[in-house]
């Protein structure tokens, strides 16, 4: 077999190598990504299995009520040279943002009754943790 043969299949072998072990994109599934937030917070926080099942009903119904704020789709389609509508938006924004703020505050407190505050501490700072290497971790991927 001459080099030049040699050469190309050992490129070909390597292109189907790498097809081979290449990962299909993974789509977000939002369960997944719960169910992992859910286990970092219980292990950072170290809340026992009486604990979770106390505070994971009101941390869910809490992210239920954020997320109805958390809609910015109608933030897209903001023509940005309409001054009128720019400043409609960054009004809309503000109060989704102070609107899901309430509802947090509102959910630290209920936390409060039945956590010890070092635990809901805990849980604040492990949530932002887990939010912020998703974020990379997401970054990194692209």
């Amino acid at each position: 077999m001459s080099a030049f043969k040699a050469l190309v299949l050992s490129f070909i072998l390597c292109v189907c190598a790498v097809c081979v072990n290449a990962e299909p994109p993974r789509q977000f599934n939002p369960q997944r990504f719960e169910m992992r937030l859910e286990q970092y917070i219980t292990v950072q926080a170290a809340l026992s299995p009486a604990e979770a099942s106390k505070f994971f009903p009101l941390y869910r119904e809490m992210r239920r009520k954020q997320f109805a704020y958390f809609d910015n789709r109608a933030f897209h389609n903001i023509n940005s040279n309409d001054e009128g509508a720019a400043a409609e938006a960054i009004r809309k924004r503000d109060n989704n943002d102070l609107q899901m703020k309430k509802i947090q505050q509102q959910y630290h407190n209920k936390f409060l009754k039945i956590l010890p505050a070092s635990k809901v501490y805990r849980i604040i700072k492990a949530e932002d943790d887990f939010h912020r290497h998703m974020f990379k971790r997401a970054a990194q991927k692209r």
